[in-house]
């Protein structure tokens, strides 16, 4: 079949589609848009390159969902061990060791628990070339390049850098941003980012795009001839979760509290970096649907900082961007203050491997509605140990520092674990609208929402 879809471009940038139906995006079903301004760009380049970044996998993704939903850390190699429990002993003591098992156990959840699917069933992809195949862009020393970088793995948060070379970033979700400089950025699925690198040697330089979970790496590789390559850094050391992570008090399923772990020693899990802020008193009110089977842990206490780069990133010895560090260019589209709130709270129970907002996975869940032309404020609460990013078709979200000023125009924002963040809307398009999790498998566990602007 043949549709013809006519719509007005309203805006510029680096943006790209792919397919909502079933699995297939997971099979490779997207591409690129760049749609160029039509003053020109505010920051020229001599080179412009599209990284596209993806993950690959010879399985069925059907077969890849049902083992999750079988198993949830089926493809979780790095499983504790006696050898780490024995290091924690002699670190942190036999009872603090203890206790720390306990919890865990208790949560149903594994503390390495980075990413649901990894690199012993994916190949990371650059523009579709495996690291081996090392993708290659070319350059004259003293040019000025621009790289889209375009996050399009189904279930990957990748982190980049490129050794020997500092990044400006310039534009996120296709939306011009105060130029900020940095050696490292994160981002998810669905996200884009364009950075400046002005590289003045005569050499090679690797692009290097390594999983959230350190289980595999996308790489690829500027250089001034055809056939000169870079070393390829080894992978960072993973780190585990902790209740850092989930910061204050929370709730297990039926658990009720922490019963049990008021004696635990928490010498070894102090707050890191941005970790520290960010914790002023919340009020939290969970709906009566996230006391159910399908919700395994909530969170009380949540941090609403966003100058944290997230696990693994913290004081690495690398200035890594942070949603704190974003100012798009030219301010809010709408200055009016938000007339209501609505908030979501993204739940999850990955013993179960399912996936909800509110408790509710979709199909057991109501449409959200919008008024057409209002302005309104929306919370998105983190009640999971994992990373979401949040993608609502249709309409911009206006992201705001915790104070309420005006940070970002993104059309995905990826909430952290234990994380409170907040945006603004303006309802301007109407009709039936997406609002999922870009983590493919997640939304198809059930983080998916319809909002209905009338």
């Amino acid at each position: 079949e043949t549709f013809v879809y006519r719509f007005k471009v309203q805006q510029s940038g680096t943006y790209w589609y792919h397919s909502h139906s079933g699995f297939q995006e997971q099979t490779g079903m997207y591409g690129t848009i760049i749609i160029d301004p039509a003053r020109g760009n505010r920051i020229q380049a001599d080179r412009d390159y599209v990284v596209q970044l993806s993950d690959w996998t010879d399985e069925d993704p059907m077969t890849v969902f049902a083992k999750l939903k079988k198993q949830s850390d089926y493809y979780n190699f790095n499983q504790l061990t006696v050898g780490d429990f024995m290091r924690d002993v002699s670190t942190m003591g036999l009872g603090a060791a203890l206790d720390k098992r306990r919890m865990w156990n208790q949560m149903r959840m594994n503390p390495t628990d980075l990413a649901d699917i990894s690199a012993y069933t994916y190949t990371f992809l650059m523009n579709g070339t495996t690291p081996a195949g090392n993708w290659t862009g070319l350059f004259k020393p003293g040019e000025r390049i621009r790289l889209r970088f375009i996050s399009s793995g189904t279930q990957s948060f990748f982190d980049v850098r490129i050794p020997g070379l500092k990044m400006t970033v310039v534009h996120v979700d296709g939306q011009d941003v105060e130029p900020v400089t940095v050696d490292e950025f994160r981002f998810g699925p669905g996200e884009t980012y364009d950075v400046i690198v002005e590289p003045g040697d005569d050499r090679a330089y690797t692009i290097f795009a390594q999983a959230m979970d350190r289980t595999g790496f996308a790489r690829g590789t500027l250089t001034p001839r055809p056939g000169m390559e870079a070393e390829v850094p080894p992978l960072d050391e993973p780190e585990w979760l902790t209740m850092t992570d989930m910061m204050g008090s929370m709730a297990h399923g039926g658990m009720g509290d922490m019963q049990g772990m008021s004696g635990m020693d928490h010498a070894g899990h102090a707050m890191s970096g941005g970790m520290t802020k960010g914790m002023n008193p919340v009020h939290v009110r969970h709906a009566r649907t996230e006391y159910g089977p399908s919700v395994d842990m909530r969170v009380d206490t949540p941090r609403t900082n966003l100058d944290d780069p997230g696990i693994g990133l913290r004081n690495n010895g690398r200035r890594v961007l942070t949603y704190a560090d974003l100012h798009t260019i030219g301010g809010p589209l709408d200055e009016r203050d938000a007339e209501r709130e609505i908030e979501l709270h993204l739940t999850g129970n990955m013993e179960r491997y399912t996936c909800s907002l509110d408790g509710l996975e979709f199909g057991k869940s109501t449409p959200v509605h919008f008024r057409y032309g209002e302005r309104l404020r929306v919370i998105l609460h983190n009640d999971t140990m994992m990373t979401h990013p949040m993608h609502l078709h249709g309409m911009w979200s206006e992201l705001e520092s915790p104070d309420g000023k005006f940070l970002a125009r993104r059309h995905t924002i990826s909430v952290q674990p234990a994380q409170r963040v907040s945006f603004l809307v303006t309802a301007d398009a109407l009709g039936r609208w997406a609002w999922h999790c870009h983590l493919l498998y997640h939304m198809d566990a059930g983080m998916f929402r319809e909002v209905v602007v009338a």
